[in-house]
């Protein structure tokens, strides 16, 4: 199963926002949480999303369409150490327009290394995100540099969340399919009650 998608628009500010009835879900995290390779790995493509050895290379909303209905959001990553102060609060600045005032956004796929959980960044995305109502899907990225015995302690980390991740690699595809599932059905909620006939990609 993967989740078709093409590259529409990038926008740095609500005016270039594309101007659709597309359920959105979003994607968000650190620079180094690996967000370019999970998005092709959503995709199935290895060309859709650019990865770069240098984090911090996404800095506007990039906006990728799946099917009829549903469009993914790429945001900024954040967090990075060598971003100037200035880049980094117009970083933030965007992110929380879109968050706060989006009317399409369905859903929030929140992208923390399972090796080190969420800290107060995360924390507060996700508390920007349900408190407008928006679902909220924690993955925890990188599944595959854990041990089978730090599993328990990588998933107690993701409590102050309060919700349990899922264990998800880029690399062996752990946890991506159920990913897939979790996103559709984000965006067929967020659809069903203003448009019964829409075409949300099936899980296949």
């Amino acid at each position: 199963m993967r989740l078709e998608a093409k590259f529409v628009t990038s926008a740095f500010a609500p005016e270039g926002y594309p101007r659709w009835d597309r359920a959105e879900v979003a994607l968000a995290g650190r620079s180094n949480v690996g967000k370019s390779s999970m998005l092709n790995a959503l995709a199935g493509s290895k060309n859709l999303a650019r990865t770069s050895r240098t984090p911090g290379r996404t800095r506007a909303l990039n906006f990728f369409s799946i099917g009829d209905d549903l469009a993914i959001v790429d945001l900024p990553g954040y967090g990075f150490a060598k971003m100037a102060r200035s880049g980094a609060a117009r970083i933030a600045a965007m992110m929380s327009a879109y968050l706060g005032d989006s009317d399409r956004l369905a859903g929030l796929v929140m992208l923390v290394d399972a090796r080190r959980g969420p800290e107060r960044e995360e924390l507060n995305l996700a508390t920007l995100a349900t408190d407008r109502g928006v679902e909220l899907i924690a993955v925890a990225t990188k599944s595959d540099k854990l041990r089978r015995s730090e599993r328990a302690a990588a998933l107690a980390r993701f409590k102050p969340m309060g919700i349990e991740p899922i264990l998800c690699s880029a690399l062996n595809g752990e946890g991506m399919d159920d990913l897939r599932r979790r996103i559709i059905a984000c965006a067929r909620r967020a659809l069903a009650p203003a448009n019964h006939g829409a075409t949300v990609p099936p899980s296949r």
